[in-house]
């Protein structure tokens, strides 16, 4: 955590933890090759359709957290994907981030790119995490 994700006391700001989600969704994205640098190749972006968060617990400015996630759904204009973010073995918060694309050009929704899909359906089915 950076100094400036928390109060005066210390205490990590409640809209810190869903950046962190996103963070980790993005990473895992490059990873498996259809990230933001591939959509843009096809002249689409990624938007967040949807988020929700529950709060369990507050981290402070030196802990170290583990932000793990996994794919719920994949469809075909949308995914859903859920992480969990703990200090140790305790859970800090938890969220679903539902996903989707838009074309460059007019900002309209466009259907998941077909090697997204597949990258989140091979996560969907056990062979590798998102």
């Amino acid at each position: 955590m950076e100094h400036v994700d928390t109060d005066a006391a210390g205490v990590v700001h409640f809209a810190r933890y869903a950046s962190l989600l996103e963070t980790a969704v993005l990473e895992n994205l490059e990873r498996l090759g259809v990230g933001v640098l591939q959509l843009g190749d096809d002249r689409l972006e990624l938007a967040i359709s949807e988020l929700r968060m529950n709060y369990f617990a507050s981290a402070r400015f030196y802990d170290l957290v583990r932000i793990g996630v996994s794919v719920d759904r994949v469809g075909g204009a949308s995914a859903t994907v859920s992480g969990s973010i703990h200090r140790d073995e305790t859970l800090l918060a938890s969220g679903t981030i539902v996903l989707c694309v838009v074309g460059q050009a007019g900002g309209g929704v466009a259907p998941l790119p077909e090697r997204m899909r597949k990258a989140l359906r091979d996560c969907l089915n056990g062979a590798s995490h998102a």
